[in-house]
């Protein structure tokens, strides 16, 4: 027995309408090629499914198996056709975002809370990338977006700039550090520094300042919360590098005291690496726009 999807929208539509007729009209076909139609499901089936000379007509034991049928499977099949539209049209689709970045928790969740409200049908997830090698799984197509620090040459993969930020040096007001306009490389040697418990080439203190000057630390202390390394650096257990946008709470606050690293600061720059092939996908474009735009309202 061969069923086709017209043929259950077929025997819902005489259903609802009771007649031959008023079904033909509401599928758009004349009523002698639904009578065809029924005598072709029946002489598959081997089965009536109305019972005849009955106003309205009135569907068979066998028929009405055939409409719970269709009453399960059309609603399905409608859901499917419209989250394809939706997938054609842009306006659903997928949104799994990895993060090589841990701080960056702290402005990409109220990006992603206003992100889905404008595309309520786009499923949003998001990993930590430092789990894991994210921009391979980016190309393999396991996720969809990753928030990186370091652009590389990848097949079709595309880095686009979300924002410029400074890593910038946390202690507390007492420290003795606090006396100086900026901080070096040299002046982390004979201090704890604490960090998030990341790999040393994710961190921007050791990539762009300790490493190249061939610096090590007294101790590193790993925290996993921005709040909490702050704490301890209050208390005097530590000192930190975190970005600018991260410490901006705190300049003010009489319990720091921030400065820059180096004499001219260092400047990093956040991308989003994206596949190509979903460059032009609206709800992509969208989310780093919010991105940026967070970020901007942080700074003010």
């Amino acid at each position: 027995m061969h069923i086709e999807f017209r043929h259950l929208r077929t025997i819902k539509a005489i259903h609802d309408t009771g007649g031959l007729g008023r079904a033909a009209d509401l599928l758009g076909i004349t009523q002698s090629a639904l009578s065809h139609q029924i005598k072709g499901i029946e002489d598959q089936a081997g089965v009536e499914l109305f019972v005849r000379r009955t106003k309205p007509l009135r569907l068979s034991a066998a028929g009405m198996k055939l409409l719970a049928a269709a009453e399960r499977i059309l609603p399905q099949v409608a859901a499917l056709e419209a989250e394809f539209e939706g997938l054609i049209s842009g306006k659903a689709g997928r949104l799994h975002i990895a993060i090589e970045c841990h701080a960056c928790f702290e402005w990409l969740m109220p990006v992603l809370d206003q992100f889905r409200k404008a595309w309520p049908d786009v499923d949003v997830d998001i990993r930590p990338g430092l789990a894991f090698d994210a921009l391979p799984a980016l190309q393999r197509e396991e996720v969809d977006l990753v928030v990186s620090s370091d652009p590389v040459e990848l097949d079709g993969v595309m880095f686009t700039p979300i924002f410029d930020y400074e890593p910038i040096f946390v202690a507390a007001a007492d420290h003795p550090l606090s006396q100086k306009q900026f901080v070096t490389a040299a002046d982390f040697a004979d201090q704890t520094l604490i960090t998030y418990p990341v790999d040393r080439h994710r961190l921007d203190v050791f990539s762009a300042l300790l490493t190249p000057a061939k610096v090590e630390p007294m101790a590193v202390r790993q925290v996993e919360l921005t709040a909490m390394i702050l704490l301890l650096v209050a208390s005097g257990r530590g000192v930190s590098v975190l970005p600018d946008w991260v410490v901006r709470q705190v300049r003010y606050n009489a319990d720091y005291i921030t400065r820059p690293l180096t004499a001219n600061g260092l400047t990093k720059r956040l991308y989003a690496a994206t596949r190509k092939v979903d460059g032009d996908l609206p709800f992509m474009s969208h989310v780093i726009r919010l991105a940026r735009t967070e970020v901007v309202r942080r700074q003010g």
